[in-house]
């Protein structure tokens, strides 16, 4: 039964990845297009910065590299402990989005990068929850690529999710070094593809957004994307645990 149910998830969210943009979202890319031109200089750079600082770090640092791979385990196991890394996320990171939110603008924009390492901690540890070694630059990449998915628009999140499907043979053709691998054109990629608009929503005290609110759903949103991207991977790796029901 509770295979029956995640396929029937996994099917609904292939299947919105991949659908093209609709005419809402069409129009809400004119809006977040809008709102970009709108987003103070100052936003644009701590954005910029960030995501650089980011990708940096989750390419070369071992500030994320906390979790060893989980072995031993269900499939059932393995997505409960995933949601309840979620849920405490979630809290962790409403807490700081209401703290942040509570002390103004300013605070919420030198915050921003620490509330973001709150979502990159979260990814890591359901990447290892799944089995995955995250010492593996390649797996890292992967990481980001399900970031990205989470916040970008429709248009965008057709190519992204391309670029994970098959994920395990594709990265077959990375170079083994990171050094070799041409991460400064990626990190300029990276940044372009994210929408900003949406970014900005991770900064609490922009617009009406309440950072404890914010937060507590784009972890949700990002906790769900990351499953569904491990629970894909599982299904092309042949995990005979989910064979039992088509996809």
């Amino acid at each position: 039964m509770y295979v029956s149910t995640i396929m029937d998830e996994l099917s609904q969210w292939q299947s919105k990845m991949q659908r093209k943009p609709s005419r809402v979202d069409r129009a809400s890319k004119a809006v977040q297009d809008k709102i970009n031109t709108l987003i103070p200089n100052k936003i644009h750079d701590v954005i910029t910065s960030t995501i650089k600082q980011m990708t940096r770090a989750v390419l070369f640092g071992a500030e994320f590299l906390t979790s060893s791979p989980a072995e031993d385990l269900s499939f059932e196991q393995r997505e409960k402990l995933a949601k309840d890394r979620i849920e405490f996320y979630k809290k962790a990171g409403a807490a700081e989005g209401g703290i942040t939110g509570a002390g103004g603008f300013w605070l919420a924009i030198a915050e921003f990068p620490v509330l973001l390492g709150i979502k990159m901690k979260l990814l890591f540890d359901i990447a290892s929850i799944y089995g995955y070694s995250v010492e593996d630059y390649r797996e890292r990449l992967f990481i980001m690529h399900v970031f990205q998915l989470a916040y970008s628009s429709q248009k965008n999140r057709q190519l992204i999710y391309q670029k994970i499907t098959g994920w395990d043979e594709k990265s077959k053709s990375l170079p083994d070094d990171i050094h070799q691998f041409d991460w400064l054109t990626f990190q300029q990629e990276y940044r372009d593809y994210i929408d900003l608009a949406k970014m900005a929503q991770l900064i609490p005290g922009i617009g009406a957004a309440v950072g404890l609110v914010v937060n507590y759903r784009l972890l949700n949103h990002l906790g769900k994307t990351a499953m569904n991207a491990y629970r894909m991977r599982q299904v092309e790796a042949g995990n005979p645990e989910l064979l039992r029901v088509p996809i």
